[in-house]
């Protein structure tokens, strides 16, 4: 069996052209949408993001005002700047790039937000939200998985899913989120972890498997019930070298399957607009 490839490009592209209409209609009601950025030091990698993510906030019609802060500014620094955009009534989005140097506490940051311009959904009182079903900005890579396998048509609700993983910003959130009574979720949700001895028990009887771990290659086809869809959600880097959860192998084993590259990792940002776009269209209610 060689799996169906579900690759996170269409995804993204749907998300992001219904983004680019919403701020079109915005942009005729007199609201400019806006995403602000916040990087913290020197690091190559982050300013590439951040650069990727401000050409792309001008193509869907944002406005991408950005603060640089050096890498030894203090905490209080970091925080007056959160401030600043909090009070800002013309930014609607404000995004915290991590990592931030290690003498910062970015949990302490991320609290100093104002929550509904969270776009990573990833404050605590988002979280709360999530919890009890309230709406608010989701955790970006959690939401666009459901988007994933609902653009794919893969159906979720009644079916067994099992996260491979238990980190606040995946393997938590996700189980929440396809717990909840939706059409594109409302499934069997068990998260299992690697402090879990017979962990593969759990994988191995999977409808819908996703990985979560952050644990090179740990998914291997023997985890994988035949003809299961497998998500690839976990990486891990080697310098520039994407290192997923997911062996390639699994392929001849799943019914369908994320690509090593170009799976979720697409949909995560289109997410990160899709939470921009909202809290942009709360200011005319």
């Amino acid at each position: 069996m060689t799996a169906r490839l579900l690759p996170g490009a269409p995804v993204a592209e749907a998300v992001l052209a219904d983004v680019t209409a919403r701020a079109a209609r915005l942009r005729e009601a007199g609201v400019v949408p806006s995403l602000a950025t916040i990087l913290v030091g020197d690091d190559d990698a982050s300013a590439g993001y951040i650069r990727i993510k401000q050409r792309q906030a001008a193509e869907l019609g944002f406005e991408s005002p950005h603060r640089h802060l050096p890498a030894d500014a203090t905490q209080a620094e970091l925080h007056e700047v959160i401030a600043g955009f909090n009070t800002d009534k013309t930014v609607h989005g404000v995004l915290i790039q991590y990592p931030i140097p290690g003498h910062l506490d970015y949990d302490a940051a991320l609290q100093t937000l104002d929550p509904d311009k969270d776009v990573d959904g990833m404050h605590p009182l988002n979280m709360g939200r999530l919890a009890v079903g309230l709406p608010g900005p989701l955790p970006c890579t959690p939401a666009g998985i459901e988007a994933l396998l609902a653009h794919h048509e893969i159906p979720v609700a009644g079916r067994e899913v099992v996260i491979l993983g238990r980190g606040a910003t995946l393997g938590r959130p996700l189980a929440m989120l396809l717990a909840q009574k939706r059409p594109t979720a409302n499934a069997a949700v068990t998260v299992v972890h690697t402090g879990v001895a017979d962990w593969p028990r759990y994988t191995q009887r999977a409808e819908i498997l996703i990985a979560a771990a952050g644990v090179p290659g740990i998914i291997q086809p023997e985890h994988v019930k035949p003809g299961a869809v497998v998500i690839g959600a976990g990486v891990r880097y080697e310098g520039r070298r994407l290192l997923p959860d997911v062996d390639e192998a699994c392929a001849e084993v799943a019914g369908a399957i994320t690509p090593r590259v170009g799976g979720v990792g697409p949909t995560t940002v289109a997410m990160l607009f899709r939470n921009a776009i909202q809290a942009a269209e709360r200011t005319l209610l």
